[in-house]
């Protein structure tokens, strides 16, 4: 391809990149507020991560696959939420781009985007530090029919971005990074990118807290995986889970549960995980529109959601506070 003609091709791309993220701020001003919604949130923004849920799963972003324009307006927004929020960069972008060979589409190399910023502890840029965790790509248009995506991981992306707002009003005591990956559905290659090349030393990462499908369930359930392989972070779980408004269980990480049922290797905390690194993955189990396009915003469950995010903000304030004592189980490993 010539240069003239390339140009050209980028400069389309550019324009529709701009025309759909001018889409995505036009819905997120003006999405409905929920009405299914009599919880009143204590720590997070219920309205604001419910609308920016319904927003990233809009057939605008045409399900956001890896490489797609959609994906990249996705990003863009995302972008501009971590800029309003003040979260730190490191170095002088929040983009963290990468090149990997995914497990699926036959193996040819695809190039992805991770987005990383971070909020500042009492002592910044020393001790241990946590990692936030949300893919943020999914299915894209499968045989002309979009898969949206919206609770699988448009309601993860609204968490993490939920529970940024709260700590940039409520200083943590130790650094929090907020990694929001790309490429998740073909193999978990962001968050391998993340911990392959981290921007902090990676004996300072303590735990991972990841978030991915969070916004839908009937039985107001959502399962923290983890604690099998940490038995130590059980006590910090049952605390949270005393005091949650929604029903917190521990599970779905024991391998003698067999692939479907065990996590361990399901989402973006397995990476953190074989590098040693405790994780906590807050997820509902499987529903009907797991991997369908019937995964629409208009299927989530908005009261448990809103009180599944407290309950995240509730976990990484626990956290936060034990995490020289989870520091140390990393050492004694």
């Amino acid at each position: 391809m010539s240069r003239r003609r390339a140009w050209g091709l980028g400069t389309i791309l550019g324009v529709v990149a701009l025309v759909i993220g001018g889409i995505l701020l036009s819905l997120d001003r003006n999405a409905a507020e929920p009405s299914l919604v009599q919880y009143d949130a204590h720590y997070i923004d219920a309205g604001a991560m419910l609308r920016l849920t319904e927003t990233l799963s809009s057939d605008a972003l045409e399900g956001r696959a890896t490489g797609s324009r959609g994906n990249e307006a996705t990003r863009d927004f995302i972008q501009k939420r971590f800029e309003t929020l003040g979260l730190r960069q490191f170095g002088d972008t929040y983009f963290q781009p990468f090149t990997a060979a995914p497990e699926v589409q036959g193996g040819t190399s695809v190039s992805g985007v991770n987005l990383v910023g971070w909020i500042a502890g009492q002592t910044p840029g020393e001790g241990p530090a946590m990692v936030i965790t949300a893919h943020y790509d999914h299915l894209g248009i499968v045989n002309g029919e979009i898969y949206n995506g919206a609770d699988d991981n448009a309601s993860g992306v609204a968490a993490l971005v939920a529970v940024a707002q709260y700590f940039t009003l409520h200083r943590p005591r130790h650094d929090m990074i907020f990694a929001v990956v790309d490429a998740e559905e073909i193999g978990h290659l962001g968050s391998n990118a993340f911990v392959a090349s981290p921007p902090v030393p990676l004996e300072r990462i303590a735990l991972n807290i990841n978030y991915d499908m969070v916004s839908r369930s009937a039985a107001g359930e959502i399962y923290v995986a983890g604690t099998f392989h940490t038995p130590e972070l059980k006590p910090l779980v049952e605390a949270v889970a005393a005091e949650a408004p929604v029903r917190v269980l521990m599970g779905h990480d024991d391998p003698a549960m067999g692939e479907a049922d065990d996590w361990t290797l399901l989402s973006d905390h397995e990476p953190f995980h074989e590098a040693g690194i405790p994780f906590l993955y807050f997820g509902v189990e499987d529903h009907p529109g797991y991997h369908k396009p019937s995964d629409d915003y208009s299927e989530i469950t908005p009261d448990f959601f809103a009180r599944a995010g407290d309950t995240l903000v509730m976990a990484a304030m626990a956290a936060d506070d034990d995490l020289e004592a989870i520091e140390a189980l990393r050492r004694a490993d």
